[in-house]
């Protein structure tokens, strides 16, 4: 089985800090990654503050908000919904997403997240199970 394992140059689209509009939840977002972080925030008017900013932006502001209490809960969830949105909205994305076939889909990284990606081999992944997981829903649309 092929394996992608990082998320750039050609496969930068994976990446939720690649800029394509992204609607969640009512509002329009310019990455993945920003939608993201906003929804990390206790008040949802609080989210509109994410609406314009770059992921980079998006990210270290998202460490700087009040959690919303169920975040832990939701979040999991609301990464799936917010990347299944990324590519159901974005038809050309849809496209590229599905033309990795059935390449098992890791979110490799320098930066040492272990939670949603894999650094020096070690990491849940989270973000590239989700994209199979989007990739198959959308095969079988």
């Amino acid at each position: 089985m092929k394996k992608i394992d990082s998320f750039k140059d050609e496969y930068f689209f994976l990446s939720n800090f690649y800029e394509v509009p992204v609607e969640y939840d009512g509002l329009k977002y310019g990455s993945s990654e920003a939608a993201f972080q906003a929804q990390k925030c206790e008040f949802p008017s609080k989210r509109k503050e994410f609406q314009n900013l770059n992921p980079s932006k998006s990210k270290a502001l998202g460490r700087k908000v009040t959690l919303r209490e169920d975040w832990d809960e939701v979040k999991n969830r609301v990464m799936f919904e917010i990347v299944r949105n990324k590519f159901k909205q974005n038809p050309k994305l849809k496209e590229k997403l599905i033309a990795t076939g059935d390449a098992y889909l890791e979110e490799g990284n320098w930066w040492g997240d272990r939670t949603w990606g894999v650094c020096n081999g070690v990491g849940e992944n989270r973000l590239g199970k989700i994209l199979m997981k989007v990739r198959d829903e959308l095969k079988n649309e």
